[in-house]
C-alpha cells in the first residue's frame, strides 16, 4: 500500500522526551504525525532493564502506528558522551581508544557498544566522531575526537565504523563537513568556519571520504557555516550546497544523511527550529532530529506537512528517500534484542584495560600514594551541550581519598581566589598533592589552582581527567598525566599508576 505524504514525512523525524517512561502527550504526538523514529538520552535511562523494555515500548507503538519498525537512535560515542546506563559497558572515549596505539582497541570498543545496543534494543548509534580536532579551543569536540591528524582519524574512524557492518546496529559519521577547527559550541550558537573548499580537503574531509568510501551507514550535518564555499549564509545542515552538491553529489555518498539536533541554538536562536526543519529536508538531509522540546516537534511536523501540501518539498525526492531509511530499517530489524550481550564482564573488563592502556605520561613520574595525600579538584561538569545534563556523580578528589586515604577538596570548575586560598591551606597538611583538572585550558581558575599549589613546595602531580590541552598551561610539577575522561575506568586505571603500574599511552594530538 502505498504511504501517504504525512506518513511518509513521519519517517522522516526522529524525536525525543523526557522521563523515562513514553509520555502520553509523545505517544499522541507521534501518532498524529506517524512519527518512525525516537531519540534516547540518558535522561531517559535508569537501568538495563528499563531501557529494554522502553525500546520495546516504542518498537510496538511505532510498527503499529506506521506498519515499519523504530530506528531508536542513542548518542553513545563513549567516554564524555555516553547514555547508557551503570548495569551497561561505557567503553572510553575516541580520543582515549587513539592514545592506546591500537586500531584493535576502537574496533573492540564499538563491538562492546554494538553488544550494549543490540542487549537494549537501540539500534542507531550516533557515532563515531570524524571530526579532526585541530583546535585546541574546541569547546565542543576535543576528546570526541580521534586526534588531530586527519589520516588517523580517518583509519581509526573507518576502524569503528566497519565493526558496525551486518551487525544489528547503523552507526553514524559526524559532524559533516568538520566541527572539529570551531572554537563556538554549536549547541549554543553559530560556529563559522571560513576554508576554502580545497583547504577542507586537506584536512576536515579526509575522515569523510574514506567514510563514504567504505560505506558508512550515515553521515550527520554539522550545525557550522561555511561561508567561503556556501552561496547562502545559513549552518550546513539547511544548506543544499553541503549535504546534496557537497556530500551527495561531489563525494558520492549515498547512505543515510542526518541532522543533528535541531533545538540547538545555532538553529533555534537564528532560524527558529521549524524552517531548519523544513530547510534541512529540502537540503536533502534524509532524518531530521529534534530531541526535548514537544511544542517543538509539533511545530515541525506541522511546518514539515505544511510545506508538503504548498509544493514547497521534491516528491521524488522525498518517496527516494524514504525508499532508503525503509530499507536500512529492515536491515536492523532482522536482528532480535538478545539480552545476554549487554553488561559481560568480559566486556566491562575490556574497558578498563583500554582506559588504562590510554593513560599518558606527559611529564615526570607518577608517585605512589598513601594517606599522606590531599586530593584536589572540581567535579564533573556538563562541558557541552553534547554532555549528559548532569555529570558523572563521583568526584575525582573524593574516589582518590576514599581509595588511599588521605584529604580531599572538591572545588568549582573556575574556582576563585577563596577556594584556591582554602585549597592552599589544606594541601599544606599533607606530604603531596594531586590534582585532577577538566578542561583546565577553558577555566584560568583551575590553572591558577595548579600555580598556587605548587607554590607550597609539596610535589604536585596533575591529571588531566577530559582534554590533553590542560597539559602545557601547567606549571612544571611532579607528574603530568593525560586521563582522557573523568569517570570509573579513568579513575581506576589512576589509582593502579599511583600503586605502581606502568603508563602506556601516547598523545593523539600535538600540545
Amino acid at each position: 500500500m502505498e504511504m501517504t505524504i504525512r506518513e511518509m514525512l513521519g519517517q522522516k523525524l526522529a524525536f525525543g522526551f523526557h522521563g523515562t517512561a513514553l509520555p502520553q502527550e509523545f505517544i499522541d504526538l507521534l501518532r498524529e504525525y506517524k512519527v518512525g523514529n525516537v531519540i534516547l538520552f540518558l535522561r531517559n535511562i535508569e537501568s538495563a532493564a528499563q531501557m529494554r523494555r522502553l525500546c520495546r515500548e516504542i518498537q510496538e507503538l511505532i510498527q503499529a502506528e506506521t506498519g515499519h519498525p523504530a530506528f531508536i537512535i542513542i548518542d553513545q560515542e563513549g567516554g564524555m558522551v555516553s547514555r547508557l546506563p551503570a548495569d551497561a559497558v561505557n567503553v572510553p572515549c575516541a580520543m582515549a581508544l587513539a592514545a592506546t596505539g591500537k586500531v584493535k582497541n576502537v574496533e573492540k570498543a564499538a563491538q562492546i557498544t554494538i553488544r550494549q545496543l543490540r542487549g537494549l534494543g537501540a539500534n542507531f548509534n550516533m557515532a563515531p566522531d570524524l571530526d579532526v580536532n585541530n583546535n585546541p579551543q574546541n569547546p565542543v569536540i576535543g576528546i570526541r575526537s580521534f586526534g588531530d591528524d586527519p589520516e588517523q582519524v580517518a583509519r581509526l574512524g573507518a576502524a569503528s565504523a566497519n565493526a558496525y557492518r551486518d551487525s544489528g546496529v547503523l552507526c553514524c559519521g559526524k559532524h559533516f563537513p568538520g566541527h572539529g577547527d570551531t572554537a563556538v559550541d554549536s549547541h549554543l550558537g553559530i560556529p563559522r568556519l571560513d576554508k576554502t573548499l580545497e583547504a577542507l580537503e586537506r584536512l576536515e574531509l579526509i575522515p569523510f571520504r574514506q567514510a563514504v568510501e567504505n560505506g558508512i551507514h550515515s553521515i550527520m550535518i554539522s550545525h557550522v557555516m561555511f561561508p567561503s564555499i556556501m552561496e547562502e549564509a545559513v549552518p550546513s545542515t539547511m544548506s543544499r550546497q553541503i549535504v546534496t552538491g557537497l556530500l551527495k553529489e561531489k563525494m558520492g555518498y549515498q547512505g543515510l544523511v542526518l541532522t543533528d539536533c535541531m533545538e540547538m541554538g545555532a538553529i533555534q536562536a537564528h532560524y527558529g527550529t521549524p524552517n531548519g526543519v523544513v530547510a534541512a529536508i529540502r537540503a536533502g538531509v534524509d532524518i531530521a532530529e529534534i530531541s526535548s522540546s514537544l511544542d517543538l516537534e509539533r511545530a515541525s511536523a506541522q511546518a514539515l506537512n505544511a510545506a508538503a501540501e504548498q509544493g514547497e518539498l521534491d516528491l521524488a525526492e522525498l518517496r527516494a528517500s524514504v525508499e532508503k531509511i525503509l530499507a536500512y530499517k529492515r536491515q536492523v530489524a532482522a536482528y532480535p534484542v538478545e539480552e545476554a550481550l549487554c553488561n559481560r564482564p568480559e566486556d566491562r573488563a575490556e574497558a578498563e584495560r583500554m582506559a588504562m592502556e590510554a593513560l599518558t605520561c606527559c611529564a615526570g613520574e607518577a608517585p605512589l600514594l598513601d594517606a599522606d595525600t590531599f586530593f584536589v579538584g572540581c567535579a564533573d561538569y556538563r562541558v557541552s551541550g553534547a554532555a549528559n545534563e548532569n555529570g558523572y556523580a563521583a568526584t575525582f578528589p573524593a574516589y582518590m581519598a576514599q581509595e588511599f586515604g588521605g584529604g580531599y577538596l572538591v572545588t568549582d570548575k573556575n574556582p576563585a581566589s577563596e577556594e584556591i586560598a582554602a585549597a592552599v591551606a589544606q594541601a599544606r597538611q599533607y606530604s603531596r598533592v594531586v590534582l585532577g583538572t577538566c578542561n583546565a585550558h577553558l577555566f584560568p581558575g583551575q590553572i591558577a589552582l595548579a600555580e598556587a599549589l605548587v607554590s607550597t613546595g609539596r610535589p604536585v602531580t596533575v591529571a588531566a581527567l577530559r582534554n590533553p590541552y590542560d597539559i602545557p598551561l601547567l606549571p612544571a610539577c611532579q607528574c603530568k598525566i593525560a586521563a582522557y575522561d573523568y569517570a570509573l575506568p579513568a579513575f581506576k586505571a589512576l589509582c593502579r599508576v599511583f600503586r605502581g603500574e606502568a603508563m602506556t599511552g601516547m598523545l593523539p594530538v600535538k600540545l
